[in-house]
């Protein structure tokens, strides 16, 4: 049996695995009930299984029984800080927490291919590293695994770095797709806190009210970029937090937002870095008040290497068909800490759609929403392109060997 007919067959387990993360959601870099999952789930496989030091990673490495290089698979397993509003029969049993983005999904399908690449010992033409990574929303575990040896733990080098990742909206069920290139985008947080003096509402000309300042900066902000960046130029900036005050008739001390700033290019974000700094800061001044203004780096643009997103796409082709596989034509505005590890190792990551069949994927509840559903029936198949993607690029490598001999 091939490995699609093999992942199929191992389809019902892997559901049941990834429904048991999905009930226990965990957030952060400590996800201690869901690596112990992963660890049963790899039990009695001939695997070198070592754990993170700082967080709760996995990281498993397939010895080939032939000679060659080291490729590595990574899934990440975390969840979001979020209440599910579905009435999944399996739907999160812990409040606050909810594998909103799939992250469950990929963590099965990497478990299912450690299960097809240890029974391919013996055809696999070098090592396959298993990156089963925490903290992947906002915690920066990819780069904490780096720092840990993930990128030595099978002695060389990867050659090649592989990641899926599941998307409700994006993609027909069982679409994958990529691009070489800038992938997915560099984000970074705008925090503003202003400071302001406080008093009774009744007397706002005796305060200084930190408010509508905020507000000022907010409004201010769409335009700002309208003005000062190419309109050709992909930015994103959405304000996701604002806080301020206790009561009606209090003026407070101090108010405060944050907002998410994606861009493709590092001069952009350098000069949104200044700009937006100094836009805040003048418009505090203008009202009377003070502003803490941070801009904080948190992941850089995703880039693909041309080669690699290439070869993702063959395999995928040549195993499912070419209808399940289309170019992307656009990078997406959403941001990944495995561009951490394509900083380092050329690779690529693969989308890979995941409504429930029957739907429209376009009014389907997106990545991150409480009523996110991710349909199951993918497992089979991402598992099989990911064992896929190891076993003919180690090939691969091993034949470019011989040719060169």
């Amino acid at each position: 049996m091939d490995s699609l007919e093999d992942a199929r067959a191992l389809a019902p387990w892997l559901i049941e695995l990834r429904r048991s993360l999905h009930r226990e959601p965990e957030v952060g870099l400590h996800l201690p009930r869901t690596r112990d999952k992963v660890l049963a789930a790899l039990d009695g496989l001939p695997l070198a299984v070592t754990e993170g030091k700082s967080l709760s990673s996995v990281t498993a490495v397939v010895e080939g029984q032939r000679p060659g290089p080291v490729v590595l698979l990574r899934a990440d397993m975390d969840a979001l800080p979020l209440t599910e509003q579905t009435q999944l029969p399996y739907r999160s049993q812990v409040d606050g927490q909810m594998h909103a983005c799939g992250h469950d999904l990929h963590t099965a399908m990497l478990v299912g291919a450690a299960h097809l690449l240890a029974a391919r010992a013996d055809r696999l033409a070098g090592r396959v590293v298993l990156m089963f990574q925490p903290g992947e929303e906002g915690y920066g575990g990819a780069r904490l695994m780096i720092d840990e040896g993930v990128l030595q733990a099978a002695r060389d080098r990867p050659v090649a770095a592989y990641a899926l990742h599941v998307s409700s909206r994006h993609w027909p069920h069982g679409r994958f797709a990529t691009r070489p290139g800038p992938l997915m985008a560099a984000s970074a947080c705008l925090s503003v806190t202003v400071q302001g003096t406080g008093g009774h509402g009744a007397a706002p000309h005796q305060a200084r009210n930190p408010i509508p300042a905020v507000c000022a900066m907010i409004d201010a902000l769409p335009g700002y970029l309208a003005r000062t960046v190419d309109p050709l130029e992909p930015v994103a900036l959405s304000v996701g937090s604002v806080h301020a005050g206790t009561a009606a008739n209090i003026v407070p001390e101090t108010a405060s937002f944050t907002a998410t700033v994606r861009t493709f290019h590092t001069e952009v974000g350098a000069q949104l870095a200044t700009g937006l700094t100094r836009l805040c800061s003048d418009i505090a001044a203008a009202h009377g008040v003070s502003a803490d203004v941070r801009f904080l780096p948190e992941y850089p643009v995703t880039v693909a290497d041309e080669a690699e997103s290439r070869f993702g796409s063959t395999v995928v082709r040549e195993l499912l068909g070419a209808d399940r596989f289309e170019e992307m034509v656009h990078p997406l505005t959403a941001s990944e800490d495995f561009s951490m590890v394509l900083a380092e190792i050329p690779g690529t990551i693969l989308q890979l759609g995941a409504a429930p069949i029957g739907t429209d994927h376009r009014d389907a509840p997106a990545n991150h929403s409480p009523r996110v559903v991710f349909d199951d029936g993918v497992l089979a198949d991402g598992a099989a392109v990911y064992a896929e993607l190891a076993l003919r690029r180690l090939a691969a490598s091993r034949d470019e060997r011989l040719g060169q001999s």
